[in-house]
């Protein structure tokens, strides 16, 4: 008698244990080292990404291996840190538009502009003089806007829950605006980034590896 009341016990504690909320790595988002670090600030590892929205091959990464990373990082085994390398006004409206919001947003505010870049990179390139003559004339606001607008910055952020005068804030924000741009020249001066992805692990920088399949041994290898 004594073994099955044992036996009920641990049943009950584990089953009130399995009931406590897990931590949620992918809304766990620290911005104090300049990127956004997302996931188990105790990982075994971390991983460096810094990644252009304006880059193709980035847009291809995310498409192969974006829920690839999220199961690393939501395991807790890994750490992401995604850095924005600013190339033009073009990224970097979208990169104020992915930081528009608390910083728990900003991972699947990333990887929706990234995913979607198939639909907006393509209009980016074949711009009108119109359209790159607002985009290069004005206040930054307004140029930002006028990018947003053409793009379908509007549309790809509003299930995200922004709606269009929320995004104009953000977009209309010249701190922040000044913050990303910095930031970007600042991890170029101190890691040389050349290429767009480029990927780290613990700190060192990975040579010839810009997809998922040449990032994934290397990451399985240090776990």
């Amino acid at each position: 008698m004594k073994f099955v009341s044992a036996a009920l016990m641990l049943a009950a504690a584990l089953t009130a244990s399995a009931a406590l909320p897990a931590t949620n790595w992918l809304t766990t988002v620290d911005t104090t080292g300049g990127g956004h670090r997302i996931g188990n600030p105790q990982a075994k590892v971390k991983l460096t990404e810094f990644v252009s929205y304006t880059c193709p091959h980035c847009g291809e990464f995310a498409k192969q291996g974006s829920n690839a990373v999220d199961l690393y990082v939501a395991s807790g085994k890994v750490q992401a840190d995604v850095r924005h390398v600013v190339r033009d006004v073009v990224d970097l409206t979208a990169a104020m538009a992915t930081n528009c919001g608390p910083a728990a947003k900003f991972p699947r505010n990333h990887a929706v502009m990234m995913l979607s870049q198939p639909k907006w990179l393509p209009i980016a390139e074949k711009a009108t003089a119109g359209q790159k003559a607002r985009w290069n004339s004005g206040s930054g606001a307004a140029r930002r806007r006028a990018i947003a607008n053409d793009l379908g910055f509007y549309d790809i952020m509003a299930p995200r829950g922004y709606d269009r005068p929320t995004l104009d804030r953000c977009l209309s924000d010249e701190a922040l605006a000044k913050r990303l741009a910095d930031q970007s020249a600042a991890d170029d001066a101190k890691w040389n980034v050349t290429s767009t992805p480029t990927f780290m692990l613990d700190g060192v920088k990975l040579a010839g590896t810009w997809t998922w399949g040449l990032l994934q041994p290397q990451l399985d290898a240090r776990l």
